[in-house]
């Protein structure tokens, strides 16, 4: 006899990988995996805005801005983040996330959280939360054309950004800013008049 597909049911705690069930930005539920990539029991979490989890508040605001334009109708969106751990630790994750309602995406929906091996460190060039998001993005491989939808601003304004950014740095492509960016290393920077 054949198991019908209902009864293959899986209660989150169950799930090997890091999952919240969040309304509203709200934690309302996640597993010992979530909960221990960011130091924390359970218990810590849940009732809790995801707020406390981002480095800081205009990070949080910011990153809800892009999930609200891209996450309705059910899509899985996702993206890179820096987020903030316990001990004030700061690491990168990998984000992906679907929303059960058809119009509010933070009405109900489940993220899943993979940590990435990409360091964070501090630089002598202070990126602003806007640079900070488009190299992000970049090194996903978008373009400037895809960035700029995805971020509700112009093509233009996307180019601006990059070039002020690569000029400060002393960068001379795309490839070495995703390098200067992911590496986090000053070396990652090319030699004076290469």
């Amino acid at each position: 006899m054949t198991a019908s597909p209902d009864s293959f049911r899986f209660l989150l705690s169950e799930l090997p990988v890091p999952l919240v069930y969040a309304t509203h930005r709200i934690i309302r539920d996640c597993n010992a995996e979530f909960a221990n990539l960011f130091g924390y029991a359970r218990e810590e979490l849940v009732d809790q805005s995801f707020a406390r989890l981002y480095p800081k508040l205009s990070d949080f605001v910011r990153t809800g801005h892009m999930w609200q334009t891209h996450l309705p109708g059910g899509r899985v969106y996702y993206d890179e983040r820096i987020m903030t751990a316990s001990d004030g630790s700061r690491f990168w994750c990998r984000v992906r996330g679907r929303s059960h309602h058809a119009v509010n995406p933070f009405a109900e929906a489940l993220y899943c959280f993979e940590p990435m091996a990409r360091p964070v460190a501090s630089r002598s060039v202070a990126l602003t939360d806007r640079q900070r998001q488009i190299v992000a993005l970049v090194t996903q491989g978008k373009s400037n054309a895809e960035i700029a939808e995805e971020l509700n601003l112009s093509k233009r304004t996307i180019e601006s950004h990059r070039a002020r950014l690569m000029r400060a740095c002393g960068l001379r492509n795309t490839a070495e800013l995703i390098v200067w960016f992911t590496s986090g290393a000053d070396d990652a920077r090319p030699p004076a008049g290469s």
